[in-house]
Parts: C-alpha cells; structure tokens; sequence
C-alpha cells in the first residue's frame, strides 16, 4: 500500500521548513549522482565519511576516509545522503504527504528542531543494536519516521488516500492513519527484530532499528513540540470536511 495523498483540511501556514528539508536532500543527492559520474570509489568515500558509522558514534573515533569533523556531526550529515533513486523517491514522498500538517500544527522552527531530534534518536537507536558496525547509515527515513509518529498521535483518524495494486489492477481508497501508519511500524518492527545481529548496508540494506527509534521519538516528542490549538484547528476542519462528504453522498 502506497500513500498518495492525505486531508490537507484545516491547514493554514504554507509548508516552508519541509519543502526546504526536500529541496536539500535533492541537491545532495545530485551532488552523490555527480561523484558517481566521476568514479563509484568517490561515491563510496563520501559515503563513509559522511554517513553515521556506528563504531564510529560509539568510540567517538573517525574512521578513515577521515574528514576532519567531530564523528557525531556526521548524525546530521548522514540525514541528508540516500542509497539510491528509490531510496530518496521513497523518502521525500512520505515527507510531502505526512509533514506539511505536522509542520503547520508546530509552527516552522519547532518543527526543524523536531525533525533533527527524530533523525538523532533514528541514529542512536540503529547505534544501540549494532554498537560495532562499520557500515555507514544514510537517508532521511528515521527523521520521516518521526514526522509519521507525530503525525500519528495528530491525527490517527486522519484520512489517507492510498494506491494498492490487486494483481495488475491499480486501486484508490482511503485508510485511516491509526490503520496505514500503524501497519507500517508494525512492519518494520517484526523486520527489525528479524536484522538483529545483521549488518546492512548503505545501499541495499534497511535500517529498520533507526525507523522505530525515530517513530517513537516521533510519538513522544509531539507533545511538547504542538500547538494544541493549531491541532484542534486541522482536527475541527477535517471532521467538517468529513461531514460534508457523509451528506454530500447521500444526494
């Protein structure tokens, strides 16, 4: 199931830290396209020395390729560097959808703040169960995760719009967030449970431990981040909306 799409009813302020959240992302991730142009082995180094290595994180020593940074500012670098086209596609596509109305129920300042505090958390929970590993993480995810915590506790009733394919038949319907977000966490859940013990790497593997520290940092942090009148304003707004989609339906 693929989100497309969500109640936008009842937001007010235009979504100017997540858009440029995107923005940065695309063009850091044209930057890895440009070093890939030039040699993958230039790729590979920026990688390693900008993505979040965990016995890096842990030891508080900078693995060669060195770059000359303290090792846990590459926690915030790493939030902006993704594995491939899919990777990043995937990731600014949850962030357009869920973050605009987490952003509009904080206010933009709060919600950058939120939003790094999600990827810290992402990163420190994916260090916890793999304290020794070499391999670098990278992509937005565990921040977006967060952003879909949030956007859980907001709005669990909240009406998403959803692709689903029954054999080749492309199908559009709405879910609540509880069912669709909830589903998702209970996915990567069981999944992390299964990588244990395994390492993944930076292009193929995913970091499922990062989504669920950065989706219960998420549902905690949400509450000292909103605005509860601006969260009564999208609550009140969306269930007029659904109102009048009961009584227009009836005609």
């Amino acid at each position: 199931m693929i989100p497309i799409g969500d109640d936008n009813s009842g937001r007010q302020s235009f979504p100017f830290v997540n858009i440029v959240l995107i923005l940065i992302n695309i063009v850091a991730f044209v930057y890895q396209l440009s070093l890939l142009a030039t040699s993958p082995q230039a790729l590979e180094r920026f990688v390693a020395a900008y993505g979040a290595v965990p016995a890096e994180l842990t030891t508080g020593t900078d693995l060669p390729p060195q770059i000359g940074i303290p090792v846990y500012l590459t926690i915030f670098t790493s939030m902006f560097l993704h594995g491939g086209f899919l990777h990043i596609l995937g990731n600014m596509w949850y962030l357009w959808i869920f973050g605009d109305n987490v952003e509009d129920t904080m206010g933009h300042f709060r919600y950058l703040i939120f939003y790094l505090l999600g990827g810290i958390a992402a990163a420190v929970a994916q260090t916890v169960t793999a304290p020794s590993s070499e391999i670098p993480m990278v992509g937005a995810s565990g921040a977006i995760s967060a952003v879909m915590g949030a956007y859980l506790v907001l709005f669990p009733g909240g009406q998403v719009r959803t692709l689903a394919f029954l054999g080749w038949i492309p199908l559009i319907f709405y879910l609540p967030a509880l069912i669709l977000i909830g589903l998702w966490f209970v996915f990567q859940f069981f999944a992390g449970i299964a990588s244990l013990g395994v390492e993944t790497a930076p292009t193929g593997g995913v970091a499922y431990w990062a989504h669920i520290g950065g989706f219960i940092a998420g549902m905690l942090l949400v509450w000292f981040f909103r605005n509860p009148e601006r969260v009564e304003r999208q609550r009140a707004a969306r269930r007029a909306h659904r109102a009048f989609q009961r009584a227009a339906s009836r005609w």
